[in-house]
C-alpha cells in the first residue's frame, strides 16, 4: 500500500448515513486528496463497504472500534460507558500521532468531548470554538464560535478572532481578513455591557483587523471574513440562517414546478441555478473545524453524504498543510505574554 504523508482518521460509524456515506466519501478523498485515511468502527461493516470500491493504489486502513455513541445519546455517559466507541478511537488515533487530523459526523457534542478529553487543547487556548464557513456573495464568512461554548467571556472572543483570522488568511488566501464583531447593531454604543467590553479588547488587540460591530444580516454579504460571538448567539444564527435557506429552497423548488412555463424557465435557467445551489450547499463545505484543539478536527453534519465527507477530508488536509495548530499556538502564545507583560 502506498504511504502518504497526511494522515487522517475518519469516524466511520458517526452521523445518519453512517457507514455507507462515510466510506465511500472517505474513498473519494482519499483518492481526490492525496491523502492517507484511518477508518474507524466496527471492521465487518466497514470492509463491506470498501468492497464497493476500487481502492488500489488508495492508502485506506481499518482501525477497531466495537462500540458506537448515537446521535441522541448523552455525550458525557456514551463516553463514560464505551470507552471502545468510534469516535473515542478516532480521537486517540490523533493523540498517539496516527493521524494528524481527524473527521466526524456524528453527535457533534461527543466529537467535541473526545477531542477536547483525548487530544487536549493549546496551551493558552481557554476553550475550544467552532468555526462554520457561510456563504455569501464574495469569500464566505467564518462564525466563530458557533456553537461549542453558550457562555463566553470577553477574553475567549479575542482568542476566536486569533484563530478565526489565522484560518482564513492561511487556508482561505484571504490576504488580511476583517473581523467583525456580531452585534444588534454597527455603533460601538450597541449591545450589552458583554458585547461593550468584547468591543473594547478586539480593538485593541493588533493581531487581527478588526472593523467593529457587524449586524446579522452582513453576515452574508461580504462585509466581514470572520464573525465573533458566544457559543449562543452563533448557534441561533446558523441555524436560521439554515432554515431560511431550507425554506427559501423549498419555496423555489415549488414555483419553479408549478407551470409548463415556469418549468421551461428552471429549464433555462438550471447552469445558474446549480452554481447558486452549490454556493449554499452546506456539503461543500464539508463541515466545521474545532479550533482550540491539538490536532485538526472537522465535524461534520450529521446528514452528511458522500461530497460532504470528501470536503471534510479537503478542509482537515488544508489545515493541516497550511500548520493551522502551529500558527495559533504561536499568536495565541504572544497574546499571554502581551497580558503578562502588562501586569
Amino acid at each position: 500500500m502506498a504511504t502518504f504523508p497526511i494522515r487522517i482518521a475518519v469516524d466511520a460509524m458517526g452521523g445518519d448515513h453512517a457507514p455507507h456515506e462515510i466510506v465511500d466519501g472517505s474513498v473519494q478523498g482519499a483518492r481526490a486528496h492525496g491523502v492517507s485515511v484511518l477508518l474507524v468502527g466496527k471492521p465487518d461493516e466497514i470492509e463491506r463497504e470498501l468492497k464497493k470500491h476500487d481502492t488500489q493504489g488508495l492508502a485506506i486502513e481499518v482501525v477497531p472500534a466495537s462500540e458506537v455513541i448515537e446521535m441522541g445519546e448523552s455525550p458525557a455517559t456514551g463516553l463514560r460507558k464505551k470507552k471502545d466507541a468510534s469516535i473515542i478511537v478516532t480521537a486517540k488515533c490523533v493523540k498517539n500521532g496516527q493521524a494528524q487530523g481527524m473527521v466526524a459526523a456524528g453527535s457533534t457534542g461527543a466529537a467535541m468531548a473526545s477531542a477536547l478529553l483525548y487530544v487536549g487543547r493549546i496551551d493558552g487556548v481557554d476553550r475550544p470554538a467552532i468555526g462554520v464557513r457561510l456563504p455569501s456573495s464574495s469569500t464566505p464568512c467564518l462564525l466563530i464560535d458557533a456553537g461549542a461554548n453558550a457562555d463566553c467571556t470577553p477574553e475567549m472572543l479575542s482568542q476566536f478572532a486569533v484563530m478565526g483570522n489565522i484560518f482564513m488568511h492561511n487556508v482561505c488566501n484571504v490576504e488580511k481578513p476583517r473581523v467583525g464583531l456580531l452585534n444588534i447593531g454597527e455603533e460601538q454604543s450597541k449591545g450589552n455591557a458583554f458585547a461593550h467590553t468584547a468591543f473594547q479588547l478586539l480593538e485593541k488587540d493588533e493581531r487581527f483587523h478588526f472593523i467593529g460591530n457587524i449586524e446579522g444580516k452582513e453576515l452574508f454579504n461580504g462585509s466581514a471574513d470572520v464573525a465573533v460571538t458566544d457559543g449562543f448567539t452563533g448557534n441561533v444564527a446558523l441555524k436560521s440562517a439554515e432554515g431560511v435557506m431550507k425554506m427559501f429552497g423549498g419555496v423555489l423548488k415549488t414555483e419553479l414546478m408549478g407551470s409548463f412555463r415556469t418549468k421551461a424557465g428552471a429549464l433555462l435557467a438550471e447552469p445558474a441555478l446549480r452554481k447558486v445551489s452549490k454556493q449554499v450547499d452546506p456539503e461543500e463545505f464539508g463541515g466545521a473545524l474545532l479550533f482550540g484543539i491539538k490536532g485538526i478536527c472537522v465535524i461534520s453534519h450529521g446528514g452528511s453524504r458522500a461530497r460532504g465527507i470528501k470536503n471534510a477530508i479537503r478542509v482537515a488536509k488544508e489545515a493541516i498543510v497550511a500548520d493551522v495548530l502551529g500558527k495559533i499556538s504561536k499568536q495565541i502564545q504572544e497574546g499571554i505574554d502581551v497580558n503578562d507583560h502588562a501586569q
